[in-house]
């Protein structure tokens, strides 16, 4: 713990230097690190595969390109947003000049998860050095492969002093959080999410939490159920499930039900033959206590497609479960993993009507070719970001911020997103010497009136 405390003194010193200021060091930063991505792909990927089992391809297209995107967004764009930007300054200001300008919060901490742990680690960190911040990264216990790559891969690119990656579990963790740090940027469940809230409100730190909840896929009679069931198919079965924004339940219109049941049975055989759970390029459950607890969910809930186990491998066939009710165990928590419960409905209204009682989700699907329909859900479901006739893709887009409301996050990032998140804007009004209005200044006598009328 000693050297916690000395990484964090040696990185709070430096960042006094300004040597992270400059935009053109920022830029060099990110070259280096797009070029260490590069240099250590394959061990990024074999890493990945001991951890979570993941094929190569999908390592590199939802782990390595994702960072990637994001250093391209950056270098491409960030010179003209954190620029100082004109604003017009108020005619009561005249004459005067107002900007804003961007400026690093200054030392960051940025706690990653270890469900996608190269993506969620390095994305949030290439927002911090763009906008000119040391960051220390700690990334989680569970996924110790990857872990040992990306501090191999930062320690070999950046001094400590800048950038450093710290291992550990709930007491390093607990140790990062007693530092004043001036940003926390964290990703992981709603309940440590709270813990790290109010460790962070003990030194009125900012914080940046990306959370999960029971992200809702409705379905309506309208619906492509076949385009409709390949896409939930895949994002369900996407590192098994084990993804913040995967369709957590199915909400079907009763008319095509059981038709889109019998779709997405094929596909995923189509993906992965009829037992996924042996299949290479499925993913597995990431520990055993991960892997218990989605078994004994599945031993309470009315399987009728799939489930099937492969202990030694710790993986489980993605699992079709009907006659669910809102009730039931499988629908009282975030199931992270490939089980995938099944509600029918009559009337989208109602639908609307009982998602809005939940928990705000981090992510919301709607497959629909009604505009109708889609205005009803987009504008009275309040949830972080989603896909219209899509599942997950949102968060591909550095257009779109991504980010929770509610139990499912506070901030938002990617993109100009993340130069937003990583960065404070000041503001500033410079005034003239040349001109000074004396209506401001005492005496008062009747000028509240002369304001007033003004004003109207």
């Amino acid at each position: 713990m000693d050297s916690i405390a000395e990484i964090f003194n040696k990185q709070r010193e430096f960042f006094r230097t300004a040597e992270t200021r400059p935009l053109e060091c920022r830029k060099q930063k990110l070259l280096a690190l797009r070029k260490a991505i590069t240099l250590h792909e394959a061990e990024i990927c074999k890493a990945l595969s001991e951890d979570l089992k993941k094929s190569s391809f999908e390592s590199y297209v939802t782990e390595i390109a994702m960072v990637l995107q994001e250093i391209s967004f950056m270098l491409s764009n960030m010179h003209r947003y954190l620029q100082p930007k004109r604003v017009r300054a108020p005619i009561t200001q005249f004459p005067s000049s107002c900007r804003v300008y961007k400026e690093p919060y200054g030392n960051v901490l940025i706690i990653s998860p270890w469900n996608y742990p190269f993506h969620l680690a390095m994305v949030p960190l290439v927002g911090a050095i763009a906008c000119g911040n040391c960051a220390i990264v700690k990334p989680s216990e569970y996924s110790p492969a990857t872990t040992k790559v990306i501090q191999k891969m930062i320690q070999s690119i950046y001094p400590s002093s800048f950038v450093d990656v710290i291992q550990g579990g709930v007491e390093t963790a607990q140790c990062l959080l007693d530092k004043p740090f001036d940003m926390i940027f964290f990703t992981g469940s709603t309940t440590v999410g709270k813990i790290v809230l109010e460790k962070a409100a003990k030194h009125l730190t900012p914080v940046v939490l990306e959370l999960g909840g029971k992200c809702p896929c409705i379905v309506d009679e309208t619906a492509n159920i076949k385009l409709a069931a390949k896409r939930i198919a895949w994002g369900k079965c996407l590192n098994a499930g084990q993804t913040c924004v995967a369709p957590d339940y199915l909400l079907v219109h009763s008319s095509i039900k059981h038709s889109l049941i019998d779709e997405i049975q094929k596909n995923i055989t189509l993906f992965y033959t009829e037992h996924p759970e042996n299949h290479p390029d499925y993913p597995a459950i990431i520990s055993d206590r991960h892997y218990q607890r989605l078994t004994s969910l599945l031993r309470t809930e009315h399987v009728i497609w799939g489930g099937h186990q492969n202990q030694k491998e710790r993986k489980i066939s993605p699992a079709l479960v009907d006659k669910v009710s809102w009730e039931d165990p499988l629908m009282q928590e975030e199931i992270f993993g490939p089980l995938l419960p099944i509600l029918s409905f009559e009337n989208l209204s109602s639908v609307v009507m009982e998602v809005s009682k939940k928990s705000k989700p981090l992510a919301l699907y709607l497959f629909t070719t009604s505009k109708t329909n889609k205005k009803i859900v987009v504008h009275n479901c309040s949830f972080g970001g989603g896909c219209i006739n899509d599942v997950i893709v949102h968060l591909a887009s550095d257009k779109l911020p991504f980010g929770g409301v509610g139990e499912s996050g506070m901030g938002r990032y990617h993109g100009i997103a993340s130069l937003d998140a990583f960065s404070h804007s000041k503001g500033i009004l410079h005034k003239s010497n040349l001109l000074d209005i004396p209506f401001r200044y005492p005496p008062y006598e009747d000028k509240l009136r002369l304001v007033k009328k003004f004003l109207k």
